[in-house]
């Protein structure tokens, strides 16, 4: 790595650097729109592809936002690591602010889709960036309390985003749920510009676009695949084949330029750390679950249990309650006792608890067991949250927390769009098939509004095979979530317990 100078070539730290209560404020705002671009859209979901299109193609709207954002987060950390974090913060955000206005102004699927990668673009940015920043102003042993604030602010979009979306939906129509976050972007914009102060550097490096084009390549062909795979493709067809090869190959071609160019996008001497690489296997598997339940719950419940489009906002309300509660108490935990592993095991186990439950799901699931499985889900998802964050960049120096953050960010990311293909793969495949043994075929649903009011115009046998072929989708999506949880209770198991110092030393 090249030598920074001034400000930059501390690797230590004797407390929160001045100036931070006031970044703080504009940093929690700058993550809110962000936050929700993600779960305000998800009660939107059903009620926009009976506008734009059918349900299957409702996974390519997430899918195109997370992988996006997933190719992006390592470029953006190592421009911010090169050249400084604020004015990549900021360059993020007006991407992410752009991107959601042309999702709103969308009149296909496709511009939809190609508008969320723009989203998605900015929204890794911002992620990665606002991590960074806190990295750089505040001691391992104290994060874990700054960074339980960020994790609050992106629960609180997911109770409130829900909601919101719901309510505008209903209201306003689906692409106010976009254009929401404009003017609450742009306040977040200019109090950064104005408020944040972090040291502004420039060193003598490049940035790696080969290994950042070959990431893209890697990440986009292996999502294709599991997406096509088995529906619009059989496995063993050309076009499954050649994608396959293709991820492979840009996998080895990625690795391979990580190992010879000065600047990598995703340091390979980063994975000596034990816990470094359980925490990207960790993020990874949170990413994957989280998706999952914020996209498919909705769904389920507005098929299903006919809920609203604000209605099945309420009822993910166990789910993200519990979140909130357990996130802020395991941010305090960390901040007083420095024991992660605990957390981590114990947040796993809950995940999978969950899980499983929401694996066993039908048309006659009771509304408290639902809750339950919710809840559980919820508190392991908030007690995993940004203390994986925090280790993974105590096991770095300080000059590489923006590329640290970028990789966990990425991980996470590579969750979400691995999560939402497989399980919008599988979720696909069985409505197809239910909906063959119940009413021949799913005629009549590509333009249905797939929420409450839209089911209401469905004949009686056509809903009853919906609900059912709904149900079995969610089942199966969390079948494959549970899969996922139980990696992640693995993976706890060997985090190897290291003290999170209040004075920033050698990597760990």
């Amino acid at each position: 790595m090249g030598v920074m100078t001034g400000e930059a070539e501390r690797t230590s730290w004797e407390g929160p650097r001045p100036g931070l209560r006031l970044a703080l404020v504009p940093l929690l705002l700058a993550m809110l729109p962000t936050s929700l671009g993600t779960t305000i859209v998800a009660t939107s979901m059903p009620t926009i592809a009976g506008d734009l299109g059918g349900v299957e193609h409702l996974s390519w709207a997430v899918s195109a936002y997370a992988l996006a954002a997933a190719a992006s987060t390592p470029v953006w950390g190592r421009l911010g690591d090169m050249y400084g974090r604020k004015r990549w913060l900021m360059t993020a955000m007006a991407v992410f602010l752009t991107g959601s206005a042309l999702s709103g102004l969308a009149g296909t699927m496709g511009q939809l889709i190609a508008a969320r990668a723009v989203q998605g673009l900015g929204g890794g940015g911002v992620a990665v960036c606002v991590m960074a920043v806190i990295g750089e102003l505040i001691p391992p042993r104290e994060r874990g309390r700054y960074q339980g604030m960020i994790s609050s602010v992106m629960v609180f979009s997911m109770i409130v985003g829900p909601l919101v979306g719901g309510t505008v939906t209903d209201n306003l129509g689906w692409r106010w749920a976009f254009w929401f976050n404009l003017p609450l972007g742009g306040l977040a914009l200019a109090l950064v510009a104005r408020f944040v102060r972090v040291p502004s550097r420039r060193r003598q490096a490049h940035i790696d676009y080969v290994g950042a084009l070959l990431l893209v390549l890697c990440i986009t062909s292996l999502v294709l695949v599991l997406t096509w795979g088995g529906t619009h493709y059989a496995w063993g067809s050309g076009t499954i084949l050649v994608l396959t090869a293709a991820s492979a190959a840009a996998l080895a071609g990625f690795v391979l330029a990580q190992s010879r160019t000065a600047e990598p996008v995703l340091p390979p001497h980063l994975f000596r750390s034990r816990n470094f690489t359980l925490m990207s296997v960790l993020s990874f598997t949170n990413g994957f679950v989280m998706y999952g339940a914020v996209f498919y719950l909705p769904l389920y419940q507005q098929a299903v249990n006919g809920a609203s489009a604000v209605g099945s906002g309420l009822l993910l309300l166990p789910m993200l309650g519990s979140l909130v509660v357990v996130s802020q108490s395991s941010g305090r935990f960390l901040a007083r006792t420095g024991n992660y592993r605990v957390l981590q095991v114990g947040g796993s186990a809950a995940m999978l608890a969950g899980a499983l439950l929401l694996a066993r799901v039908d048309t006659t699931t009771s509304r408290p067991t639902i809750e339950l499985s919710m809840a559980l889900l919820g508190a392991g998802m908030g007690s995993l949250g940004q203390n994986v964050v925090t280790v993974a960049q105590n096991s770095v120096d300080l000059q590489e927390v923006g590329v640290a953050a970028a990789a966990i960010t990425l991980f996470r990311t590579l969750g979400n769009s691995v999560g939402v293909a497989l399980m919008g793969t599988r979720f696909n495949h069985r409505v197809r098939e239910v909906m063959a043994e119940r009413t021949g075929g799913a005629a009549g649903l590509h333009q249905t509004r797939l929420d409450a009011k839209g089911m209401d115009r469905l004949t009686p046998a056509v809903r009853a095979g919906y609900e059912a072929a709904v149900a079995g989708g969610v089942r199966d999506a969390f079948v494959l979530a549970s899969a996922a949880a139980a990696l992640a209770f693995v993976t706890a198991l060997l985090v190897r317990q290291v003290a999170l110092r209040s004075v920033r030393g050698r990597r760990s």
